[in-house]
């Protein structure tokens, strides 16, 4: 099951836990009131799973790829590495899903706090338009994810700030109304 905590303010390795002290964990429940979805799946599976040919047919995701970050395997690692830790947003959602290694991915609670989400294997998630987020590997230098999107591929991503985008927008006011159902 998935591990999420609000993170300390610490600028050592961003690829450490950076857990408060005591810890301040986060449920499922308190990422869903971000509109963060998360699903556990077979990821030994995955080419078969029914499960997630389910998801993607309902949720159309009709384009995937696999990527392996590694020194090794990712062409321009290091400023690939710095890339996906600069705080930003896209237009459409966000899917990933963990098939092997680990990493984390950061998002932006309503008080603009940070909430780390360790991801590992057989990890899917989802992160909304116009949500505030990074990513980064863990202590272990490794992850095999595969990317779903409905229809073709956008990979541009806004760097904060980015509030004036429609998507940004649509985001906040999401938040607004989740925060007025008192949920």
């Amino acid at each position: 099951m998935v591990e999420a905590w609000y993170m300390d303010e610490s600028q050592e390795d961003q690829r450490a836990p950076h857990r408060l002290r005591p810890n301040r964990a986060v449920s499922l429940e308190q990422l869903r009131r971000l509109g963060v979805a998360y699903r556990k799946l077979d990821a030994d599976n995955y080419e078969t799973d029914p499960c997630l040919k389910e998801i993607r047919r309902a949720e159309n995701y009709s384009w995937m790829d696999i990527i392996t970050i590694h020194k090794d395997k990712l062409p321009n690692y290091e400023e690939k590495i710095k890339t996906f830790y600069e705080e930003h947003l896209h237009l459409d959602d966000e899917i990933r899903y963990i098939l092997d290694g680990s990493g984390y991915f950061d998002v932006r609670d309503k008080d603009d706090k940070w909430i780390r989400i360790s991801m590992e294997k057989g990890d899917m998630i989802t992160l909304p338009a116009g949500i505030y987020h990074r990513f980064t590997l863990d202590e272990n230098n490794y992850v095999k994810a595969m990317r779903l999107f409905v229809g073709e591929p956008v990979w541009t991503a806004y760097n904060r700030p980015a509030d004036d985008f429609p998507a940004r927008k649509q985001y906040m006011k999401f938040l607004a109304e989740e925060a007025s159902n008192g949920v």
